[in-house]
């Protein structure tokens, strides 16, 4: 861990199958923990500053040669910035291609629960709880781009088939994410797309913001490819004011 404080400056539990959002200054770490094993959570990030401004998956793998996410590995803007960095990670594959659970995959899986039936025992999907949240910051469908799944490990087959991997899950696994600009982080902790569990999953995670460490010139992250040491420029001039 790199964290400068050895107690968190906020903690919150997110609970299964909800949502939540919230704006992480430059400079702090959330460390994320699966608490039971098999949790999703989705995530997605906007510069509040520029709400047009976003999480560009696309970029983030291609500029890093890789289809998975995990420790080393930044996650970047579609204005060529780095919204935040992986510094730790136990789980060792996240994924950002498979987009969102929707009302009728659920449906189709576990059947339909509604909040007036069950109340917090409801069945919640992934892009309505992406919504709840972008609403509150006057964005709306149109706005949503594509997302990262956190501890959702995907393969494919030799057709290339893509299948959640449920082995992958193991109680307590975590990863910390360390802000490299302001950022407007929307989340939720619905069932990855791609889940085929016998019963409607509730996985809570559990939310820590800690002071980071400055970041040196021989971080792991800044130098885990050439490519990220140009993001970090651009984070540089961006917060110099030269940046657009």
């Amino acid at each position: 861990m790199t964290h400068s404080t050895a107690q968190p400056l906020y903690t919150f539990e997110l609970p299964a199958a909800s949502h939540w959002s919230l704006k992480i200054k430059r400079g702090l770490e959330l460390t994320l923990t699966d608490i039971t094993g098999g949790a999703n959570l989705g995530m997605m990030f906007y510069n509040p500053e520029n709400l047009l401004e976003r999480y560009n998956a696309p970029d983030t793998l291609k500029c890093q040669h890789t289809f998975k996410l995990t420790r080393g590995n930044c996650l970047y803007s579609d204005m060529g910035r780095i919204f935040c960095s992986i510094t730790a990670d136990n789980f060792g594959w996240h994924e950002t291609v498979c987009g969102n659970s929707r009302k009728q995959h659920i449906e189709k899986t576990w059947g339909s629960l509604s909040y007036q039936d069950a109340q917090n025992d409801w069945r919640q999907n992934g892009f309505d709880a992406f919504l709840v949240e972008l609403t509150k910051y006057g964005l709306n469908e149109r706005d949503m781009g594509a997302n990262l799944n956190l501890f959702s490990k995907v393969v494919a087959d030799e057709s290339g088939n893509l299948s959640l991997d449920a082995s992958a899950a193991k109680p307590g696994a975590s990863l910390t994410l360390r802000f490299e600009m302001d950022t407007l982080v929307v989340m939720h902790s619905c069932p990855h797309p791609l889940n085929q569990a016998a019963s409607y999953p509730r996985t809570p995670v559990l939310c820590e913001l800690f002071e980071a460490a400055p970041v040196a010139d021989d971080d792991f992250c800044k130098n885990f490819r050439p490519e990220n040491g140009r993001g970090f420029e651009n984070n540089r001039l961006y917060h110099l004011g030269i940046g657009a």
